[in-house]
């Protein structure tokens, strides 16, 4: 069996707050292969984005990876790295593309620098060359005039124009992996289909893995050939694409499918399903089945027992008691 790229093993974050422990990511478990695009779906505050933290280890005071937690890239120990080795990771082996561009990038210094300066820092590469690649990264991204640009503030571009710049700097050391949290949220729908068709071409092109967060399954379907599913800390159903559309068994994907707008005219005035309730706190998970609280089909087992992954077929897996009662159902 071919050794996978990213593997990560009962990842668990937890936050100290004044209501409690929050147990963010509890027990989270994957593989990501070499140039393999893996989806991380789910509603806002499962888990996601603190789950791609800690891959970088970017988990600050209150919050903590609770010893015990694995996590290895292409054979390195990413846990027990040093603060300096980590640093020569993050942005050279595995890269991330943030949310809101705005925010990772320095309002006060001419994006080219901000670019440059990641050459400058991982690859010892001198100012003239860093400037010419930092210009040609520019153009790779897509945007025009890239000489012009790079002498241009944040300020000066529009929200595209940006997260082409963040995408830029994520690229430029060519990772191997990158990690994309939510970064079509801040944009207009056509601007989004802009940069996923980007980070799809420059994934393939670079030969690069990806983990695309998003709360959106259309942009998984998209974007990405496998999908794991994420609800209150913990993946709740993983497959390939295709299967996951047509043959969801997870009661909260089932949800989260049914509550996609379909553009077809038999759909017109047709009302979106919706989940009732929202996740409940990481401070208070409910006992069992942490979706028990929201789902249609809960019985009693599930309050008390709290289900394993079953395997459904080669490659599907669910966190859920029906795999073994599917006559619940009816």
């Amino acid at each position: 069996m071919t050794t996978p790229l990213l593997s990560v093993r009962d990842l668990r974050t937890v936050f100290d707050t004044d209501a409690g422990l929050a147990r963010a990511v509890d027990g989270v478990s994957f593989d990501v292969a070499t140039g393999e695009s893996v989806g991380l779906v789910g509603e806002s505050g499962c888990g996601k984005s603190v789950t791609a933290f800690s891959i970088l280890r970017l988990i600050r005071p209150p919050g903590r990876i609770v010893e015990g937690s694995q996590i290895t890239l292409d054979g390195t120990d990413l846990m027990s790295l040093d603060a300096e080795s980590l640093r020569q990771i993050r942005g050279s082996r595995v890269s991330m593309v943030f949310q809101e561009p705005m925010t990772a990038l320095n309002p006060v210094l001419r994006i080219g620098d901000q670019i440059a300066e990641v050459l400058r820092v991982h690859d010892h590469t001198p100012g003239k060359e860093a400037r010419e690649r930092s210009i040609e990264m520019l153009r790779l991204v897509g945007l025009s005039d890239p000489a012009a640009r790079f002498d241009q503030y944040p300020h000066q571009l529009s929200g595209g124009m940006r997260q082409r710049v963040v995408i830029a700097m994520a690229l430029v050391m060519h990772p191997e992996l990158i990690l994309a949290d939510e970064p079509t949220t801040a944009l207009d729908v056509t601007v989004q289909a802009q940069i996923l068709e980007l980070l799809a071409e420059l994934r393939e092109r670079m030969g690069m893995a990806m983990v695309l967060i998003t709360h959106d399954l259309g942009v998984i379907a998209e974007s990405t050939s496998r999908v794991m599913v994420m609800y209150a800390g913990e993946i709740v159903e993983e497959a390939l694409v295709g299967e996951l559309f047509d043959a969801p068994h997870h009661p909260y994907t089932n949800g989260l499918l049914r509550a996609i707008p379909e553009p077809t005219p038999a759909d017109r005035g047709r009302r979106l399903a919706v989940i009732p309730g929202s996740v409940p706190p990481a401070t208070d998970w409910p006992s069992g089945c942490r979706f028990r609280t929201r789902c249609a089909y809960a019985w009693e087992r599930c309050e008390h027992e709290h289900p394993p992954v079953y395997q459904i077929g080669a490659g599907h897996t669910s966190r859920c008691h029906l795999a073994e009662e599917p006559w619940r159902r009816s």
